[in-house]
């Protein structure tokens, strides 16, 4: 049979209440974390290649590549989202805090090469301030 004195259970509370206060005590930590991981810093400077996608037909139905390429135009003149494919990633491209898709509409379903800062929250990665890298 289990043996119950007061030592025993003085140990089983101290114990418990030292594991919660832990438990408490490290998950802003654990929380922030997490949303480090979510974070990119804002202030480097990348280079992305890959396909110019309106991301309306792109996550709606994965519509990609040299046939979706006049749809994709269209979109993007339009006024929908611009994205750059890249490496299986997309990335929402912004030029400086406004559009590019006048500039980025005529080159739907090609590869290009944009430069920009990468900003990431929520699962969402945009490639801001972005400009078309001249080969």
């Amino acid at each position: 049979m289990y043996l119950n004195n007061d030592r025993t259970s003085k140990v089983v509370q101290v114990v418990v209440a030292v594991a919660f206060t832990a438990g408490l005590a490290i998950s802003p930590l654990a929380f922030a974390a997490d949303q480090a991981k979510d974070s990119l810093d804002a202030s480097a400077t990348k280079e992305v290649t890959g396909e110019i996608v309106d991301m309306m037909c792109y996550v709606d139905h994965n519509a990609m590549g040299p046939k979706h390429a006049d749809c994709s135009e269209k979109c993007i003149k339009g006024g929908g989202p611009v994205g750059i494919l890249s490496d299986g990633k997309a990335y929402l491209v912004v030029g400086e805090h406004k559009p590019m898709n006048d500039e980025l509409a005529p080159l739907a379903g090609k590869t290009v090469t944009l430069k920009g800062k990468m900003a990431s929250n929520g699962g969402v990665t945009m490639l801001e301030n972005a400009e078309i890298v001249k080969k």
